[in-house]
């Protein structure tokens, strides 16, 4: 696409001779490049695609007055190309007759400024610049990242590279080309005198189809320089998988990227030389065994004569063009997986697996709300599958019912069955979101405001971490301005964060959990009793909460009932299994019977808080007494929990461990 892919790029932009003309004294000599003669030289990527933009470009340079184009769009997009695609057409002749004698010259701000600490010294070179181009009318000056210009060299009251660029403008005496971003360009915008002397262009992100196109021109550069075979179903997911996965960058930067990475890696498979290279060894090792017996030094005519040997068996056990690896669409695949961590393409058997025991390893874990954990696993793997090609997260679901029910532990279970670790969890507790200024706290402050230049909570945390499950506890405390940000996010999988950065949602689980209008359910409900209310009868009691437009965002509403004596019980033996696992650190154990459990279950329940008093109880009435007996008799690895005298005791076990 662009010359900066180009692996000698480096050597020949530092070269003054890039500048046809240019000596070792001349500015355009020692900061620019001649994108014309590179282009003349077949060291310019083809330019697929453009020629709308390289049509306009050449329209405005045609012109008489103010014919000086800037051509404006994001990063990655192909700016650069477009001037690239301009110095093609001028060596082709395919331009108006004015142009035909023009050179396009990159100049190289930043190395321009550089070195001009003393005052004057970069007016100085600014005017020798000016110098230079109005005695050849011929050069038109490449400035990419234009915006630059705009202050720079500007401190102690020096005049700034924009002012001194202005009135040569103005008098016709240069003809310029630049580059910028969009809001880049607001710089420029605000100094008017020089943004009426420049003529906008836009450069705009190319289609899929467009970007696919620009990859396939671009493919034989590739395949020289990485000894590769691209698939035509490679080029396709280079561009499909970058425009979806990576959503920060702009086609086609991110598809050749994945393109060049994509070379790079099969490269590595490589263990042969390049056979174009070789040949220029043995030409050189050639030449010197005859230069050597020229001068009868045979000793080095020797050394040369096995070193030609060498590259020539070299050469027979290297690859061949036609004998390439071949580059598929699975490397692209596996590229992007490591790049965002976020599973790619079609299932692999593991996630399989995991999709397929997804209900039953929670309900491990999670007790007494088998038909919630079934109805979240359900619309989790209905839209892995591939039943979801809208834009929308993973799955997004409100979670309702009584304190300490599981609402949290199922959210953190999941997140550790379907992203491998708990820490995947993105957690924001919604009590401290209950102001009207909240909102810039989860998307970024606003401009002018105090924490600008800091980053949203909510956005950088799913920028830096797409793939994960984000729980917002006790959504019913938010702000209503907070609540309703979260619509965009659950219908288009998307938010725009304060300094115009869109972040994707797409890869996302969204759990918000709730205690509203539960209040009722638990009276009704009691210990022990079974639920019978309807999703209907939930909508009612949540209408006096949340908006019908919020409540109908969600891919499901999930009630969670009250638990059982049974349920309780359950959840006493999953705490007690890890109280033992400490314990196994430290080559403890303790043995606990069953009527020990039944009293933690009486002394633990709480009508009000669910599950939660378990944990208090199960501290204070096993791991406070293990303590203390384990202080007392220090020698004592194996423990025992009994009932005596209707308290919990912990002793010596007998058994073994």
């Amino acid at each position: 696409m662009s010359q900066r892919n180009h692996p000698s790029q480096n050597q020949r932009q530092s070269a003054p001779q890039n500048v046809p003309g240019g000596n070792g004294n001349s500015i355009l000599g020692k900061f620019g490049l001649d994108l014309t003669e590179e282009a003349r030289n077949g060291r310019i990527d083809p330019v697929i695609g453009r020629d709308k933009e390289i049509s306009r470009v050449i329209e405005i340079l045609n012109r008489r007055t103010k014919n000086n184009p800037v051509l404006i769009g994001e990063a990655g997009v192909g700016k650069t190309a477009v001037v690239e695609g301009l110095a093609q057409k001028i060596v082709d002749g395919d331009v108006p007759q004015k142009l035909l004698d023009k050179r396009v010259i990159r100049l190289d701000v930043v190395s321009l400024v550089q070195g001009t600490g003393y005052r004057g010294q970069f007016e100085e070179r600014m005017q020798q610049l000016m110098s230079e181009l109005k005695r050849d009318q011929n050069t038109i000056l490449f400035i990419d990242e234009i915006h630059e210009i705009v202050g720079a060299g500007d401190n102690e009251g020096r005049m700034d590279a924009g002012n001194v660029l202005k009135p040569a403008l103005a008098r016709g005496e240069l003809q310029l080309v630049g580059a910028t971003t969009l809001n880049e360009y607001r710089t420029i915008e605000k100094d008017a005198a020089l943004a009426r002397r420049l003529q906008p262009v836009r450069v705009d992100e190319p289609s899929t189809a467009e970007a696919i196109e620009i990859l396939k021109g671009i493919k034989p550069k590739y395949e020289a320089y990485h000894h590769v075979k691209y698939t035509e179903e490679a080029i396709n997911a280079a561009v499909l998988l970058s425009s979806r996965y990576i959503q920060d960058r702009f086609l086609p930067d991110k598809a050749i990227d994945l393109l060049d990475e994509a070379g790079s890696k099969k490269n590595l498979t490589i263990h042969a030389a390049d056979p174009k290279v070789l040949d220029e060894k043995i030409s050189h090792a050639e030449a010197n065994k005859q230069a050597a017996l020229k001068d009868e030094d045979y000793e080095k005519a020797a050394y040369y004569r096995d070193q030609v040997n060498k590259f020539t068996e070299m050469k027979q056990n290297s690859v061949s063009d036609e004998n390439a690896p071949i580059v598929s669409d699975k490397d692209m695949e596996a590229i992007v997986e490591e790049m965002t961590q976020i599973p790619v393409g079609e299932l692999k058997e593991k996630e399989q697996n995991q999709l397929r025991n997804l209900a039953d390893s929670l309900k491990k874990h999670v007790i007494g709300q088998d038909e919630a954990v079934t109805k979240t696993t359900r619309a989790i793997r209905r839209n892995r599958v591939g039943f979801n090609k809208s834009n929308r997260p993973i799955g997004s679901f409100l979670f309702v019912g009584p304190t300490g029910v599981g609402k949290t532990e199922t959210a953190k279970q999941l997140a550790d069955e379907l992203f491998g670790s708990k820490d995947s969890m993105i957690r924001f507790d919604m009590s401290e979101y209950m102001e009207k200024f909240s909102v810039s706290k989860l998307i970024g402050s606003p401009p002018g405001y105090v924490g600008y230049e800091e980053a949203g909570q909510l956005t950088e945390q799913v920028r830096r971490h797409p793939y994960s499950l984000i729980l917002l506890d006790e959504i019913e405390k938010a702000h209503p301005d907070v609540m309703h940000m979260f619509l965009q996010i659950l219908d288009d999988g998307r938010l725009t964060d304060s300094k115009g950065q869109t972040v994707s949602f797409k890869d996302t689980i969204i759990i918000m959990t709730s205690n509203a209008g539960s209040g009722d359910s638990v009276i009704n409900v009691g210990f022990g009793a079974e639920a019978n209310g309807t999703t209907n009868s939930i909508l009612d009691k949540l209408s006096r909460y949340f908006k019908p437009e919020f409540l109908n965002r969600f891919d499901d509403i999930i009630e969670f009932n009250a638990l059982s004596k049974d349920d309780l019980g359950k959840i006493v033996d999953l705490m007690l299994q890890d109280v033992n696992k400490m314990l196994q650190e430290k080559q403890m154990s303790l043995s606990v019977t069953r009527p020990v459990c039944d009293k933690l279950v009486e002394l633990g329940y709480d009508k009000k808080m669910g599950a939660r008093p378990l944990r208090r109880t199960i501290q204070e009435q096993i791991e406070d007494k293990v303590t203390d007996f384990c202080l007392e008799h220090p020698s004592v690895k194996n423990f025992a929990a009994k009932i005596e005298n209707n308290q919990i005791v912990i002793a010596e076990s007998t058994a073994k461990s």
